[in-house]
């Protein structure tokens, strides 16, 4: 599969975010739902005068309905001529143009070799959840989930801890026909902020279907003293679904933060993304 930017167009890059209370996700979708990609596409094809033309975004992560976003990454290929004719204007007419619920915070011409989704290294989420009594601060509504017991913290932290390295998480995730499972999380942290929100920060080369929604399901049960610690690793390594594992929420779910290699190695990553992973063979 080439990813070479076709000639006369540039490869631009957008940072952005989001509050995904009232999407349907990222993705754009049959029947009119209202969705993130949708809404940029469409703003970009108003301020650009570009007509019936869609130049449609790339992004790194998919999120789900409901999931926000905050450092959320996509590309666009576009003409030369018109990025040249309205780089200096874009951003400041897709501010006017796009809904407050979503905002581009930088458009920049891409190196060589970005791709938005097959470059980045990482994806980094948070899952908020607060456990007091009388529910969550209502000005977070949107973004923390109400858990109505209480949560043992260090208890969590040690399961998420258990779930680290490179597995298949097929008991985590929805199934894909002929995708991989296959994944590597690089950090899995569990710590409750000075106002008492409970924050699960999980960092990933990539993320399965529900994956994060369904782990965090996972180390509740853990925290509220309904499962031990090791339960979750016994779900993943058992590799079905367990039907005590809940896929929780998506409001409480955000993604951060999207990480990407030195400019001279987003052509070789981007390479390594596209392959079918595997584990190795027991005992190789």
């Amino acid at each position: 599969m080439s990813d070479e930017v076709q000639p006369g167009y540039v490869r631009v890059r957008l940072d952005l975010s989001y509050d995904g209370s009232d999407f349907s996700g990222w993705a754009k979708q049959a029947g009119g739902r209202r969705t993130v990609q949708g809404e940029i596409e469409d703003a970009l094809r108003t301020v650009t005068r570009s007509k019936d033309v869609t130049y449609e975004l790339t992004v790194a992560g998919r999120t789900d309905a409901g999931v926000h976003a905050r450092g959320q990454v996509a590309h666009v290929d576009l003409p030369e001529g018109l990025w040249a004719e309205h780089r200096e204007k874009l951003l400041k007419r897709l501010a006017g143009r796009l809904p407050k619920d979503v905002r581009v915070w930088s458009l920049r011409e891409a190196p060589a070799g970005f791709n938005a989704r097959f470059a980045a290294l990482w994806r980094r989420y948070v899952y908020r959840v607060g456990d007091q009594s009388g529910g969550v601060d209502p000005l977070l509504r949107n973004h923390v989930l109400w858990h109505d017991w209480e949560l043992d913290v260090a208890a969590m932290d040690a399961a998420a801890k258990s779930l680290v390295g490179e597995h298949d998480f097929a008991a985590y995730a929805k199934k894909r026909e002929g995708a991989t499972t296959i994944r590597e999380i690089l950090d899995f942290w569990v710590r409750r902020r000075a106002d008492g929100v409970v924050e699960i920060e999980v960092r990933a080369d990539a993320f399965c279907h529900n994956q994060v929604r369904s782990m965090v399901g996972a180390l509740l049960f853990v925290g509220d003293g309904h499962r031990g610690v090791e339960w979750p690793r016994k779900v993943l390594d058992a590799g079905v679904r367990d039907s005590a594992v809940h896929v929780v929420r998506p409001h409480g779910l955000t993604l951060e933060e999207v990480g990407y290699p030195a400019d001279e190695l987003l052509a070789a990553r981007n390479k390594q993304a596209r392959n079918r992973r595997s584990l190795p063979a027991a005992g190789s």
